[in-house]
């Protein structure tokens, strides 16, 4: 609107980019809030850069004409100082603590240094085939691909914007851009129903609906003049309604449960996108009540850091998790350790805030230089000041290329497994029967030829020590394997004929058991046979409820025994990589020892059975019906 002296500062975009940032906090630092779609908030921060970018473009500028060398280096130039200074401290203060702590945070840190760098994070992370909604090892700096995508959009919009402006009439450039908004909408619905979640969320292509609605909305809005009747009373109200119906569309999309579908990519980022050009509308409406409301001292700090507090937040609460229990958020985050990665978030975004955006904003990054080498050269105290910050900023780098050079290329649950899977592969085909595993006493236990074992990725960790526990083992297990895949396997090995007389299953790790799928694995085992079931060890908020199932349905069954690692290991996490889940080499002997104590107890009930059935009047033993 033309009534607005800088576009640049257009009321309540400040407490709509609080709104954002809060939002995107509470879904990372507080998982258990109701707000389980609270990345929205980045859909909100992609429709205000669209709108206030294309605004900024379309005004006039003494930098020369849109399109110009002179106007594009000025405007990237601006950009710079904006962004550069505090993503290149957050980069290197992390970076370099990470390097200090050490450990499976580092994994990866080359490829998001890089993709940090050069505006890529986003494609690099999808051709590693990083998943953003998998509870996977720690990476550091995985909330940067949005930023990835925002400059590239500042990259690439002002040489295409001189382009669209070529076409006729101001309603067919509004027209263009929302039908490329709509196919990117339709291809992250593709993608998605793909089965590529990552692939829709991160890609610049499939996730461009927002910054396109943002930059429909300004060329909707830019040159529209400003009539008396817009400031009249009622005018005011009905903008204050519009406002708090986008901010209610956006808060609606963020307590929407996130589904691995339509319905949320692209239809609840939709929804916050706009809600956020609705609310943008009324908060520059002239005389806006809401863009005043908007504007308030708090949600005016907040917004103004939001950039800082963004990029600190998922960094500092990594770290803040690797430190003090060793694997990161993916094993849920306690709400203490939320609120102080908060406090930290806040306070380094502040000091980044008020000392290397502002000043560097404000001079320029020659300016900035210059000031600093008269400061080594001025007065004492100026002198030990600008050696202060040369010191730090050279102990950063150097941290920051020490993560990247010391990083291992796995995490240590990778490797743990790999080796699982290697001696699974590598273990002979046809081997010759061994003797049954005896302890100095009367129990025997199967021997190895006589078990089949289906598991997940904890149980591939511990391949190889069951494989040496128990020669001639049958073990078959995969990495994400859930309980759900357990009957079709047995179903397929026993129509095969390579069902053995004692089954070990450990599915418990991936997700919630339910009693209906352990009934159908016990029936396909059958009567003749026993089955082992290893109950879960990990950092996830459904292992407790597994563990209470499987000790619910294997109390006082015949034929079914539970092997207890999570007691086992409990006692001894140490052994653990850290993840907190899969066994190493001395963890993966505790799993054996685990499963073999499980046919100990099955040994040990079944010579107490003979006993009281020869001590029996009738030298019969009741009849006892196998459980449906």
């Amino acid at each position: 609107m033309t009534s607005q002296k800088s576009p640049a500062r257009f009321a309540g975009l400040d407490g709509l980019r609080a709104l954002a940032v809060v939002l995107v906090l509470v879904y990372h630092l507080f998982p258990g809030s109701p707000l389980h779609g609270g990345f929205v908030g980045v859909d909100v921060f992609f429709v205000i850069s669209g709108f206030l970018i294309t605004s900024l473009l379309l005004r006039p500028s003494r930098a020369g004409a849109l399109g110009s060398r002179r106007r594009l280096v000025d405007f990237w130039r601006r950009r710079a100082r904006r962004l550069l200074p505090a993503l290149a401290v957050v980069v290197t203060v992390c970076a370099t603590a990470a390097w200090v702590i050490g450990g499976d945070v580092l994994v990866g840190m080359g490829r998001q240094v890089l993709g940090s760098a050069t505006f890529s994070y986003n494609w690099l992370a999808i051709a590693d085939g990083s998943d953003y909604f998998a509870a996977t090892a720690p990476e550091l700096f995985r909330n940067f691909w949005s930023l990835a995508v925002e400059e590239q959009f500042y990259l690439v919009w002002p040489l295409l914007l001189p382009l669209i402006l070529l076409i006729p009439g101001r309603w067919s450039r509004i027209a263009l851009v929302l039908l490329l908004g709509a196919g990117s909408a339709v291809w992250m619905a593709a993608l998605a129903a793909g089965g590529d979640v990552t692939r829709a969320y991160f890609g610049t292509d499939s996730h461009a609906f927002g910054i396109l609605l943002g930059i429909a909305l300004a060329f909707v809005m830019t040159g529209v003049p400003d009539r008396p009747w817009k400031r009249t009373r009622k005018a005011r109200a009905g903008s204050l309604l519009v406002g708090l119906a986008g901010v209610g569309l956006i808060v609606l999309a963020a307590l929407r449960p996130e589904t691995p579908d339509a319905a949320t990519f692209p239809g609840a980022l939709l929804t916050a996108s706009a809600g956020s050009a609705l609310a943008i509308v009324a908060g520059i409406w002239p005389g806006s009540w809401f863009g005043r409301g908007m504007d308030a001292a708090p949600l005016k700090w907040i917004g103004d850091r939001s950039y800082g507090i963004y990029l600190w937040h998922w960094p500092v609460l990594v770290l803040v998790l690797v430190a003090t229990r060793g694997f990161g958020p993916e094993g849920g985050v306690p709400p203490l350790a939320g609120a102080a990665a908060l406090v930290i978030s806040l306070i380094a975004a502040e000091l980044s805030y008020r000392y290397v955006e502002q000043p560097l904003r404000r001079h320029g990054f020659r300016r900035s230089f210059r000031i600093l080498r008269r400061r080594m050269a001025g007065t004492p105290r100026a002198r030990m000041t600008g050696l202060v910050a040369v010191t730090i900023a050279a102990v950063m780098l150097a941290g920051t290329a020490a993560s990247i050079v010391t990083a291992p290329r796995v995490t240590s649950a990778a490797a743990a497994i790999d080796r699982g899977a290697q001696a699974v592969e590598e273990a002979p085909v046809d081997e010759e029967p061994s003797p049954a595993a005896e302890d100095p006493g009367p129990i025997t236990v199967p021997a190895g030829e006589q078990i089949t074992a289906i598991g997940d990725s904890v149980m591939l960790a511990s391949a190889p020590s069951l494989m040496e526990r128990f020669p001639g083992i049958a073990v078959d297990a995969e990495v994400s394997r859930s309980v759900w895949a357990g009957p079709e396997i047995l179903r397929a090995m026993a129509d095969r004929g390579e069902l053995r007389e004692n089954v070990v299953v450990a599915l418990g790790t991936n997700g919630p058991v339910e009693r209906s799928v352990l009934q159908d694995m016990a029936r396909i085992i059958g009567r003749e046979r026993t089955l082992v079931l290893v109950n879960a060890h990990a950092p996830r908020d459904w292992i407790p409820g597994v563990n209470a199932e499987l000790d619910s349905f294997g109390r006082g069954r015949p034929g079914v025994w539970i092997a207890d690692w999570d007691a086992a290991i409990g006692a001894q996490e140490s052994l653990l990589a850290d993840d907190g889940i899969h066994p190493g080499t001395a963890g993966g002997d505790v799993f054996a020892e685990t499963v073999h104590g499980a046919f100990e107890a099955m040994e040990r009930e079944r010579i107490r059975a003979e006993e009281r059935l020869e001590l029996a009047p009738s030298g019969r033993a009741p009849r006892v019906p196998f459980p449906e």
